[in-house]
């Protein structure tokens, strides 16, 4: 919840020329801005190679749901993607696995892709319930999808809740363990060739300077990105990173 549309703009117009003159890579990027500023967005990404996406979804198709926003209507202002349970909507919104499935199940169905996001908090990660927390979110998150699932049709995101907004930010070797373990969850929900396939976003106070060695593991496919995505110069030298 940052930034109004003249900001939201601004801040989009310095990515592009940022990316226009120094970025040298392929990597995808995806911007997901608040929903009074999708549009607006989307016009401003005409003929540009940047996704768009949006930071949630409702799970049903339309009705008395006031305030809610649902895949067609972002689908008609030009979102490819949407981020679907992220740790602030678990904590603060109380969004379980069963209704983040549903969301899932929808933004799939209508042709967009879910950024669907797993993570754990301190206390469960001290209390050893770990792979546990991981197993519930991806199995009850992920069910009943299609078997034939495309891996280019859903990418997950891992934040450990307690490196968010924190400064603190898993260590390479722990981020690489368990994006390994979900890539292994993966192939058992689909398939080995699909999991390989699936992109898995590390999401934790990342950074220019934490960034390439993070990306640099076999398992971290990209980031999801969070304060430094406000910052322009920040994120575009994340996007370097990248390559």
């Amino acid at each position: 919840m940052n930034t109004n549309l003249n900001e939201a703009l601004g801040l989009v117009t310095e990515i592009k020329g940022i990316i226009k003159d120094e970025v040298r890579n392929d990597a995808e990027i995806i911007l997901c801005p608040p929903f009074v500023s999708i549009a607006a967005v989307a016009k401003n990404l005409e003929n540009h190679s940047i996704c768009l996406g949006a930071q949630n979804v409702h799970q049903e198709p339309e009705g008395a749901y006031t305030g809610e926003i649902s895949v067609s209507m972002l689908k008609s202002v030009g979102c490819t993607h949407v981020i679907v349970g992220h740790s602030e909507r678990r904590q603060y919104f109380s969004e379980d696995n069963e209704v983040l499935n549903q969301k899932n199940k929808k933004v799939v169905e209508a042709g967009l892709i879910p950024i669907y996001c797993i993570g754990e908090t301190l206390e469960e990660r001290e209390s050893g319930d770990l792979w546990d927390v991981m197993n519930v979110q991806l199995w009850e998150g992920l069910a009943n999808l299609p078997s034939d699932l495309n891996s280019n049709q859903i990418i997950i995101a891992y934040e450990p809740v307690w490196a968010i907004g924190t400064g603190k930010t898993a260590t390479t070797e722990q981020a690489q363990d368990v994006h390994s373990y979900i890539r292994e969850q993966l192939a058992e929900i689909f398939s080995v060739e699909t999991a390989a396939g699936i992109r898995i976003l590390y999401g934790g106070s990342v950074k220019p300077g934490n960034a390439k060695e993070l990306f640099s593991a076999e398992d971290i496919d990209g980031g999801l990105i969070g304060g430094a995505s406000l910052k322009s110069r920040d994120f575009c030298e994340i996007i370097k990173a990248a390559g």
